[in-house]
């Protein structure tokens, strides 16, 4: 599974990743960001996640855009023994792409191209 965060360089995206418990036992998840730009990612709401039984859970990723190349890093969920039950591992692939560019602002200068 892939997450991509798109949009204009330097905004903040946030996207929310839905996990479902089937099971009539609560299900902990431990998130973790790992991989070549993990910095750039994070957990703004915390790495821990506790899924009542049939019921489901978000894990909150925030990402902002800081360089013009794709961004790719790992969010791993790794499940934590809860009421007798252990949930299977799962990893998701997260990716950005720069859409466009806005400028912050614009300065206006005056000067001689050239002097003698």
């Amino acid at each position: 599974n892939s997450i991509e965060f798109t949009g204009a360089f330097h905004s903040t995206i946030v996207k929310q990743v839905r996990l479902r418990n089937p099971s009539s036992s609560t299900l902990m998840y431990t998130a973790t960001i790992v991989g070549r730009d993990a910095a750039d990612f994070s957990l703004p709401k915390g790495g821990i996640v506790s899924i009542p039984p049939t019921r489901q859970g978000f894990i909150t990723v925030e990402f902002t855009i800081r360089f013009l190349r794709p961004a790719e890093a790992v969010l791993l969920l790794i499940s934590n023994k809860c009421d007798g039950m252990e949930g299977a591992t799962m990893t998701f692939s997260l990716k950005s792409e720069v859409k466009n560019i806005e400028p912050h602002g614009m300065l206006k200068c005056r000067s001689p191209c050239y002097e003698l």
